[in-house]
């Protein structure tokens, strides 16, 4: 469990990616912007592992917290529940952390970063593996490769009408249409 500080410091990181990108994460960096000495921030996360390991446990907690509280159970819900809940633009917090352009930053992170995908990998197999369930059944013939296309079209989604892009004034009518799909193709699932 994450101490209050620990929580401010993976919160102030979670801003600077998505605020400057990737890019500018640093344990430099982090620690100005959580107003503390490097030494400090390394007390509470020793290495840079150790930083990105509790950065995507915290970011997978605060998710799944978010889903319990305002879908329900995981197991319990509709497949259109769950890809509602994806679209949702500020996934996770009240004040929007977990917005869309975080997630991009997060997408390009796992290029550079072996430990990021890794991790990202573990939280999509999570989901990956409810989804698959429901679809089952279903009686869905692939259902791994339906939850696989889902989801790819659930986060592409934010890539092409997230905050800022080209596309956003389209983003209520692309999030209607997907769950058009899903309704017409899964039911109450």
């Amino acid at each position: 469990m994450a101490t209050d500080r620990k929580t401010e410091i993976l919160r102030a990181a979670i801003e600077l990616i998505a605020d400057e990108g990737y890019g500018s994460l640093s344990m430099r960096a982090l620690a100005r912007a959580s107003g503390m000495k490097l030494g400090a921030l390394q007390y509470h996360f020793r290495t840079w592992d150790a930083l990105l390991a509790s950065l995507v446990a915290y970011i997978e907690s605060e998710i799944v917290s978010a889903f319990e509280s305002g879908v329900g159970e995981l197991d319990q819900v509709s497949v259109r529940d769950m890809i509602a809940f994806m679209l949702d633009e500020h996934v996770g917090t009240a004040d929007g952390l977990f917005n869309d352009r975080l997630w991009a930053q997060l997408w390009a992170m796992e290029q550079v970063e072996p430990l990021i995908s890794d991790l990202l990998e573990e939280v999509y197999a999570k989901f990956l593996a409810h989804l698959e369930v429901k679809l089952v059944r279903a009686g869905v013939a692939q259902p791994r490769a339906e939850a696989l296309a889902l989801i790819s079209m659930v986060e592409g989604e934010s890539l092409f009408t997230g905050s800022g892009r080209r596309w956003e004034k389209d983003r209520p009518a692309v999030r209607h249409s997907i769950l058009h799909l899903v309704d017409e193709r899964y039911g109450t699932v």
